[in-house]
């Protein structure tokens, strides 16, 4: 492909690339941390009702007499009795007992601070009858990736990749500062959902400018690096939110540094790759010289003229004019098709991976642990992903990925309550295959769509998976059924999605399309392929008559 080879001779993956590739992926640790910060930010503690103002509860059994107890002898977290009673003594040696009137908590909470000493939880009361708008917050921020990946992903086709990502970088700075001074829990909603819409462009705009600046032979090992930083940032968390427990420095301490992020995304080079799809030549040529002496191969980037990538770039010129609107997903055939599997792949993915890993309260055990095992389960989960990437190809790797998950989840359905380690490790290998397939779907999504329409494809499949995210937690509430009926949908979803893959083609070792017509073209080489080893058969088999005659 006439671009791979302009990239190659201005140095390949040289020092330019090693450069932006890193100042870019490096947002991504904290892109991580925003994602889950929920998991801390809005933790439940222990809490129950708090007595009327005179109550004395420096008095022995004075607060235990305002409180009715559950079946397990712990008090209610939203009930109160109407007056203290007195009864026989308990265990640990209070005299109240079950029998008078109750009422709800008239008077707030009091909550026990020994692990998180703030969270929105309990700054807001965000329990018992309010405690469903905990997860309006969390839906309200996957509402905002939603947004943002259909308008940055739109905006980047447009405007370019360089440009969106620097409004990205300010935007998640200022609303995620302004997030931790909110007064209210509306406020805090709005600038949470405004972080998320930032932080889809990011993870957009971060996996096509590095792959359109790469040759074709280290692709899978920039994507597997994203998804490698993506890991680690989930270990940032786990150390950042145990050293920084109150809410509002947490979410002030991974918002700060994209001011940071900001200033320095100033000296990225944008995608000679979409200057050249978009028709400017001038800039195409400005960006390959510039990179060309970055990367130490000034005689070959003088070599380069407007004539030379004329003819080289005639077909991109000639045929990537007026395809860049989103509606070629739907009209062109070869697009639907992409368009639509890849819809499901990106669905189920985010659909299966948000059900496990938002509710890390829900495992029992120190949720700091639980934390730093679901990030270290993605560092072998992405090595054999990529190896299988590079080794057998995209398509074994999307499918194997989905079809594990989705099986080990539905397993963890039918294995007893009380069987807590199986249901974990089973939880976390099930985790690990989601990290890994979503680790394959950003590069594969990137090499299946045509450059003047791959970042708009990028972001209406990070859509899919945004509603899938948003569902997600909807689907939790079917546990008030029967406990494991979540688990029997978050597994069959991927294992279903995962025939999806058969549709779509190989791209192992193949180059990018950059546009509609070399998308249509590589179909019609499938078919012809499969048409030759159709006709073959009858051929072998006839040959093989005679010889046996």
């Amino acid at each position: 492909m006439a671009f791979n080879d302009l990239l190659l001779q201005v140095g390949g993956a040289g020092r330019f690339q090693q450069i932006q590739v890193t100042l870019v992926v490096l947002p991504l640790l904290l892109m991580a941390s925003h994602n889950t910060l929920q998991n801390f930010t809005a933790a439940v503690p222990t809490h129950h009702c708090r007595p009327p103002a005179d109550t004395n509860l420096s008095k022995d059994g004075e607060l235990d007499a305002w409180l009715p107890r559950d079946g397990q002898g712990r008090p209610e977290s939203c009930l109160r009795f109407t007056s203290p009673q007195r009864g026989p003594p308990f265990p640990n040696g209070t005299e109240t007992n079950g029998t008078g009137a109750t009422e709800p908590c008239t008077h707030g909470w009091i909550y026990d601070n020994s692990t998180f000493p703030s969270t929105i939880v309990m700054e807001w009361d965000l329990v018992c009858s309010r405690r469903a708008l905990r997860q309006l917050a969390q839906s309200l921020y996957m509402v905002g990736v939603l947004l943002g990946a259909m308008i940055f992903g739109h905006l980047a086709d447009r405007l370019g990749r360089r440009k969106v990502l620097i409004l990205n970088y300010l935007q998640t700075a200022v609303s995620g500062t302004c997030a931790a001074f909110a007064p209210n829990f509306p406020v805090y909603c709005a600038f949470r959902l405004l972080s998320g819409m930032s932080l889809a462009g990011i993870s957009l705009n971060c996996m096509t400018l590095n792959v359109e600046w790469m040759p074709i032979h280290t692709r899978a090992c920039v994507g597997t690096l994203i998804g490698y930083v993506y890991s680690l940032g989930q270990f940032l968390l786990a150390g950042v939110a145990y050293a920084v427990p109150h809410w509002r420095y947490l979410q002030l301490l991974v918002s700060v540094p994209f001011f940071a992020f900001f200033i320095y995304s100033w000296f990225f080079i944008e995608s000679a790759r979409w200057y050249s799809s978009s028709g400017r030549l001038d800039l195409t040529l400005k960006a390959l010289q510039r990179v060309a002496w970055i990367n130490g191969k000034q005689e070959e980037g003088a070599s380069l003229s407007m004539e030379v990538l004329r003819a080289s770039l005639q077909k991109e010129l000639t045929l990537g004019k007026g395809q860049a609107s989103a509606t070629e997903l739907l009209r062109c055939p070869a697009l639907r098709r992409l368009f639509l599997c890849l819809s499901m792949l990106w669905f189920a993915t985010s659909f299966a991976y948000y059900g496990l890993v938002m509710d890390l309260q829900g495992f029992g055990v120190s949720i700091y642990l639980i934390q730093v095992i679901f990030g270290a389960v993605d560092l072998p989960a992405k090595l054999v992903g990529f190896l299988v990437i590079n080794s057998m190809g995209r398509r074994p790797a999307q499918m194997a990925s989905l079809l594990l998950a989705g099986t080990c989840i539905l397993i963890n359905g039918v294995v007893p309550q009380d069987q807590s380690i199986v249901r974990t490790s089973l939880a976390v290998l099930g985790k690990g295959c989601l990290a890994a397939s979503f680790n394959c779907i950003f590069l594969y999504t990137g090499e299946l769509y045509p450059t003047m329409i791959r970042q708009t494809g990028l972001g209406m499949g990070s859509t899919l998976a945004r509603v899938g995210s948003i569902v997600s937690p909807l689907v939790s509430m079917a546990a008030e059924i029967y406990p494991s009926v979540p688990l029997f949908i978050y597994g069959a979803v991927p294992v279903a999605a995962s025939a999806a893959t058969a549709l779509l083609p190989e791209t192992l070792g193949q180059p990018l399309p950059d546009t509609v017509q070399d998308v249509e073209n590589r179909r019609g080489k499938r078919r012809q392929r499969r048409q030759e080893q159709k006709q073959m058969v009858p051929l072998q088999a006839s040959a093989q008559a005679k010889d046996g005659l």
